[in-house]
């Protein structure tokens, strides 16, 4: 069973920043892609980071050059590194992963950003 548990949210004031963390378990981290996804009030759910087994990674036009995605392989673990916060960033963020052909989803945390 795959489990994935974020962390890291929280109240920031526009122009702050804020690391989001996802522990994985239950998968071969080697070699799964992993993505942050977010879904803001009355939004759709939306791609904001995707991170690949090799490191390359993409990201959503909206946060280009103030998200960065990485992945640490030894702690399972996959960041979202967040700065320049804008409260348009306001949403709960979800870490995800396709896994044995289907998609795993963590519980979320909150971002919330003040002007």
């Amino acid at each position: 069973q795959v489990r994935l548990v974020e962390s890291g949210g929280g109240l920031v004031e526009a122009g702050g920043s804020l690391r989001l963390s996802c522990v994985a378990s239950g998968l071969n981290f080697k070699i799964a892609a992993m993505a942050w996804y977010r879904q803001g009030p009355g939004k759709e759910r939306e791609l904001v980071a995707y991170i690949a087994a090799d490191g390359t990674s993409n990201y959503a036009d909206s946060v280009k050059g103030r998200f960065t995605v990485s992945r640490d392989w030894p702690r399972m673990t996959v960041y979202l590194r967040m700065n320049d916060l804008k409260p348009e960033d306001t949403a709960v963020y979800y870490c995800n992963t396709q896994y044995r052909g289907r998609d795993w989803w963590g519980q979320g945390t909150q971002v919330t950003v003040s002007s």
